[in-house]
């Protein structure tokens, strides 16, 4: 009997479909356990981070059926802007890239053109042998792969918000997502993320994503700031780390009943 697989429906269908801004956590830890507990916390989606973390090629898999668990859609950030990882990536199964570090609009449309095959992009052929097909079981998937598969690329340096229109306008991006600690750091404000200078870099980004008619969303792990992303009208928004809420929460417990 041949078993037919239909695979989730991609992050920019689940943004667009949620009532509200779609709230993020972050997988950092590597831990399945952890990305299992954020996909049934009730965030909208994860971002399980191939950049800042020790997340590779071998545990993406792992990670991805973990989450599978709870009704989050995962997004995967790859470390860096590279055709033959983000194949890698997508063989795995990884439906929703992320990409960190895109500067320019020949930056956004060099991952568009990864992320999908031949005519439109150049993503090498191996899906018989991947989870990305679950091994030939989705029907027609080579004819399909396009509509399964949604990129979001990151402006998070003074460079990318001088071309944010461009990289907004590139047929492809689905979405675009704001780092303000890089883009703080890339104009000589490190640590300063909430600085005037660099919100009004991430205001200016967000109408102009929003102008060019592609999902945007933003990274604020200060839930006051994060607020304040929320009424600009963002459509998806990470506040959030399995780290951070274990260091976090961790302190406060064990300070519960500390003498003075």
């Amino acid at each position: 009997m041949q078993i037919r697989v239909n695979l989730p429906q991609t992050f920019s269908e689940h943004v667009r479909d949620t009532s509200g801004v779609a709230t993020g956590l972050w997988v950092c830890s590597g831990s399945p356990a952890a990305a299992e507990i954020l996909s049934l916390s009730g965030a909208e989606w994860l971002l399980i981070d191939g950049e800042h973390s020790p997340i590779g090629l071998e545990s993406i898999s792992s990670l991805l059926r973990a989450v599978a668990a709870g009704p989050a859609t995962p997004v995967v950030r790859v470390p860096v802007l590279d055709t033959a990882l983000i194949k890698q990536y997508l063989d795995l199964g990884a439906q929703n890239i992320m990409v960190p570090m895109v500067h320019t609009g020949e930056d956004a449309a060099n991952a568009v053109a990864a992320m999908h095959y031949p005519p439109k992009g150049v993503r090498g052929v191996g899906s018989a042998l991947a989870r990305s097909s679950r091994w030939n079981r989705v029907p027609g998937y080579l004819d399909q792969a396009s509509e399964t598969v949604s990129l979001t690329v990151q402006i998070e340096s003074e460079q990318a918000v001088h071309n944010c229109e461009a990289i907004a306008a590139t047929e492809g991006v689905d979405a675009v997502f704001i780092g303000p600690s890089d883009l703080a750091a890339s104009m000589g404000l490190l640590g300063q993320q909430s600085h005037p200078d660099v919100l009004k870099n991430v205001y200016h980004c967000i109408e102009v994503v929003k102008q060019a008619g592609k999902l945007v969303g933003v990274n604020a792990f200060n839930l006051e700031q994060a607020q304040e992303y929320v009424d600009a009208g963002v459509d998806f928004i990470a506040i959030g780390a399995d780290v951070q809420i274990l260091a976090s929460q961790s302190q406060v417990l064990a300070g519960t009943f500390e003498k003075e």
